[in-house]
């Protein structure tokens, strides 16, 4: 039996199930488990490096969807299908309604999809405060999904109100629009839009989230953002915190090891393009 951490998401289950995949373990010899479970202790050898395995992209779409259920069971589910499909061939699996694994992953996507439509058809911003130098108006908004759907539902309010700050809140998953880019961060256990302290901690975890470190400079931040102004701000007693730490913290990530390069995708018509442009020079 392998015990293996799916991770968070459909991205972290996706590396462990190629894994998996290219090691040739089958379904009911893995047990899928996070880190420091009850059965975390029962590994087995490292698996071989990855291979590269096809698969139908209708099979992507879906496991996307499912991975965002709170079902435990959903990995297993996702991995005896990406199993049989790739390993036992069976092509027309995903258009069986019939069989027991896709009835169960259907049911797992149409949940997921309906609580998306909730979140867009439910979320009600309140608005928190003003800049006073931008005039920008910034709004926050408490959310309970079932699922951890946060984000793929967040797209939709930063195409909707684009023209506006805003932070959804929820126990699943926060997402935060500043009018240039969306952040995803950590759920948190309570509702923070009405209670003023616990709103300034959302947006002091919002604040460590998204500063960078190896794209820091001091001078230009102080320009766009006086000390004059600190005061106001929630976060500004982290600043000169992760000013200080910033050198380290360049440092840690120079110092980690590079991800391995993905390789290019197969693509006729782009190759096409690279010959062609090839022979031209």
């Amino acid at each position: 039996m392998r015990c293996v951490d799916p991770g968070t998401d459909f991205s972290s289950w996706r590396d462990a199930a190629r894994d998996l995949l290219a090691a040739n373990i089958p379904p009911h010899e893995v047990m899928w488990e996070k880190a420091g479970g009850l059965f975390s202790s029962m590994v087995c050898e490292e698996p071989p490096p990855s291979l590269r395995i096809k698969v139908p992209a209708a099979f992507v779409e879906l496991a996307h969807s499912v991975a965002c259920h709170r079902e435990p069971a959903r990995w297993a589910l996702l991995y005896r299908i990406l199993w049989r499909l790739v390993r036992e061939g069976e092509r027309h699996l995903l258009v069986m309604a019939n069989d027991a694994d896709m009835a169960a992953a259907r049911n797992l996507e149409k949940n997921v999809h309906r609580e998306i439509h909730k979140m867009h058809a439910f979320v009600r911003f309140k608005l928190i405060d003003t800049d006073a130098e931008t005039g920008r108006e910034r709004y926050a908004a408490w959310f309970e999904p079932d699922h951890y759907i946060v984000a793929d539902g967040a797209p939709f309010f930063k195409k909707r109100f684009a023209n506006m700050d805003w932070s959804i809140f929820t126990p699943k998953g926060c997402a935060h629009w500043n009018g240039t880019l969306l952040t995803l961060t950590a759920g948190i256990p309570h509702n923070p839009v009405e209670n003023p302290d616990a709103l300034e901690a959302a947006w002091r975890t919002y604040y460590r989230n998204i500063f960078n470190p190896a794209r820091l400079k001091v001078k230009a931040m102080q320009t766009e953002m006086p000390k004059r102004y600190w005061k106001n701000l929630p976060e500004a007693d982290l600043i000169e915190e992760l000013i200080g730490e910033s050198g380290q913290r360049v440092n840690a990530m120079l110092a980690e090891a590079p991800r391995p390069v993905k390789p290019r995708p197969k693509n006729a018509y782009l190759d096409k393009l690279r010959e062609q442009s090839a022979g031209e020079s």
